[in-house]
């Protein structure tokens, strides 16, 4: 008897088959990475999303809703990819298309030279990029710290991202977040640092730990600044953010070195584009002030700098 075509069409949409449980567990795991990257509790993403938090949680285990399988048969049928069907942006230009997939073939060290070569040929670098300083690093890095200190050495602006964020809204951070959401909260940020960069060709920039996983606003800081990562063990951000006076994450309990680890896992493969990385950890306020400096670039740092 032959099989009928709207049944098995119907099987494939309930993720009875392998591969399309094998898709539905790679989108739960993007939504619970992507989800990490920007810190966010399962129930903050539920409130920004309107999203209950149990289908949150059905989502990341894999057992996300069937129409997903819908769209990606769709998607297949057409020979593109699914997220074409579902995003806001106008349609790819072909010469991009195009150049997604050469860069789709090469190997993780090509892709990253290609990368090199794109920025330095189409990037907005320059000389004044050797000037902007961008730190960047989890919360209890020393941005702040560090960043003050190298920025009386060499005389020039610090400018903190999250404190122009504030005054360009005139609204504290929390409050945006709680009005307004990420959304507006990364499309501030992003203004904010062009701001800075079109005002200033030599500047020291403190920016918010999570500025590294918005694809877009990251990669203008490593177009116009030389960008240095301050990178600590997270029992040590934990410590730094606590002697600082800051108690929220015991509100937690110990759930929160757990979360700031799984931040710090997330993260790692995105603070690791910095142009520089200088590690703090076991080092005293002055030490790693020396090491921020010897990792700047000759043209931005004095070897006779001193805090």
């Amino acid at each position: 008897m032959a099989m009928n075509p709207d049944t098995t069409t119907s099987e494939a949409r309930r993720g009875t088959t392998p591969a399309d449980q094998a898709y539905l567990e790679r989108v739960g795991e993007r939504v619970r990475l992507a989800r990490a990257r920007r810190g966010m509790s399962r129930k903050s993403l539920s409130r920004a999303s309107g999203v209950s938090e149990r289908y949150l949680a059905e989502l990341e285990r894999g057992a996300g809703n069937a129409s997903l399988l819908v769209l990606r048969q769709i998607a297949d049928a057409l020979s593109i990819e699914a997220a074409a069907l579902v995003s806001d942006a106008l349609e790819r230009p072909v010469d991009l298309t195009l150049a997604l997939h050469q860069l789709e073939r090469l190997s993780p060290a090509d892709l990253a030279e290609a990368r090199s070569l794109i920025a330095q040929r189409f990037g907005q670098a320059g000389p004044s990029a050797q000037g902007r300083i961008a730190l960047v690093g989890l919360r209890g890095a020393g941005k702040t710290t560090l960043g003050q200190l190298a920025a009386q050495a060499l005389a020039v602006p610090f400018v903190e991202l999250d404190r122009e964020i504030e005054r360009a809204s005139g609204m504290e951070l929390s409050e945006i977040f709680a009005v307004h959401g990420q959304a507006m909260f990364r499309s501030l940020e992003r203004q904010c640092l062009e701001t800075i960069v079109a005002r200033f060709e030599r500047v020291m920039i403190a920016t918010g730990g999570s500025l590294v996983t918005e694809p877009a606003t990251y990669d203008l800081l490593l177009s116009t600044c030389f960008v240095v990562w301050l990178s600590a063990a997270p029992d040590e951000h934990m410590s730094r953010v606590l002697a600082q006076g800051d108690l929220r994450p015991m509100a937690d309990g110990p759930q929160a070195m757990d979360d700031l680890k799984a931040i710090l896992e997330s993260r790692t493969p995105l603070y690791a584009k910095a142009n520089a990385v200088v590690n703090t950890g076991g080092k005293s306020e002055a030490q790693a002030f020396a090491a921020l400096l010897a990792a700047m670039p000759r043209s931005s740092a004095s070897s006779e700098a001193a805090p």
